[in-house]
């Protein structure tokens, strides 16, 4: 069991989503950083559409009510652990840091406490077992514009308490999974190479000088829509070159941005149609709005492009007020981005086969030692 101390300003409980039921007018919600959840199941020898916690702006504490294992992937919130690490101030003399990527053992008792993202927007917490929570159409993530899933169709609040599901038996092959195994930590897809968008050198924009400190530009590759001939010459130059902006009226349905208003050269209206996670609509205001995981299934807007599948990731944390530029692709580059990312997994599984390896060496070692 978890018991949520600190809810946090909106936090849910998400797997990788709700799929197959767009048809019938379903949201596939989900976590909208889904690597950092996969990875955070790895980590903690979960299957990989196990539930965790998503955690947007915090702070947010949580007490754990047995010894478990824990991975927090994902934004860097400066989370601290400890036994009396849900103080009024937050921390206390008897915490230690949790640095993202790590996968670590927990103590009945001990508190995690994630303060104020240092960079990123999303955080994920994984526990060994998952976040145990009634299934609704195959998935345990929580849509909050529908109201089901996840803990009674809402994000946390003060006072939650959460069970988790039985974790699998380490056995000899995930010694390093175990509850008293110490910890170790993965690469951030932040670090590697497949998750930076080689483009040439852009020159900022004007109003990237209004708010410097919270001007951080993340490049997303993205396809033409099937509407993008509509569009004047100058909005299609100006959709690829502009650095736009999230604007705080943004949610888990939508990113809207802010920026050159984007015209079509003929003002026809379209039935409305379906849409996807990624797909960048036009409204008649110009401004484009990135449709994320709550999405609606149908829209009449114009769409003049889609974010690949493969960046939604890093859409997902870029934080309010920062920046987006869109970067032009094709569909084979788009699913050679999704096998690099499958080889990213792959490495990691064996990173922690390695770990696996070497600590039950150790243990081996140390038990000798101890008979003989």
């Amino acid at each position: 069991m978890i018991e949520v101390l600190r809810a946090g300003t909106l936090t849910t409980v998400q797997d990788p989503g709700r799929h197959g039921y767009r048809h019938l007018g379903v949201a596939s919600a989900g976590a909208l950083d889904a690597l950092a959840l996969e990875v955070g199941n790895r980590l903690v020898g979960n299957r990989p559409d196990a539930a965790g916690i998503e955690v947007t702006l915090g702070p947010v504490v949580l007490r754990f009510a047995r010894a478990t294992r824990i991975a927090v992937t994902g934004a860097d919130y400066g989370a601290t652990l400890g036994t009396s690490a849900g103080t009024s101030q937050g921390t206390s003399a008897e915490t230690s840091a949790v640095w993202p990527w790590w996968s670590l053992p927990v103590a009945a008792g001990e508190e995690l406490v994630l303060n104020k993202a240092q960079s990123g927007m999303r955080a994920y917490v994984c526990v060994a077992g998952g976040i145990d929570v009634l299934p609704i159409l195959g998935s345990r993530s929580t849509d909050l514009t529908a109201g089901f899933g996840g803990l009674a169709g809402r994000a946390l609040k003060d006072g939650d308490r959460l069970a988790t599901g039985a974790s699998a038996a380490p056995g000899p092959e995930r010694v390093s999974l175990s509850p008293d195994a110490p910890p170790f930590g993965v690469k951030s897809p932040s670090l590697c190479d497949f998750g930076y968008v080689h483009e040439p050198h852009r020159q900022r924009g004007r109003r990237a000088n209004a708010n410097p400190d919270a001007w951080t530009v993340v490049r997303v590759r993205a396809l033409r829509g099937p509407e993008y001939d509509s569009f004047t010459p100058e909005a299609q130059d100006a959709f690829w070159s502009e650095e736009w902006r999230v604007t705080p009226n943004s949610n888990r349905m939508g990113y809207r941005l802010s920026g050159t208003a984007l015209a079509r050269e003929s003002g026809v209206d379209l039935l409305s149609h379906a849409v996807l996670p990624g797909t960048v609509q036009v409204p008649p205001n110009g401004q484009p709005i990135v449709l994320m995981s709550d999405a609606q299934t149908t829209g009449g807007y114009p769409k003049i492009g889609s974010v690949i599948r493969a960046d939604l990731w890093k859409l997902a944390q870029v934080r309010l007020m920062g920046g987006v530029c869109f970067v032009p692709t094709t569909p084979a580059l788009a699913r050679k981005a999704l096998e690099d990312e499958l080889a990213y997994l792959r490495q990691i599984d064996a990173a922690i086969a390695m770990h696996d390896e070497h600590y039950a060496r150790r243990c081996g070692t140390a038990q000798r030692a101890q008979r003989a």
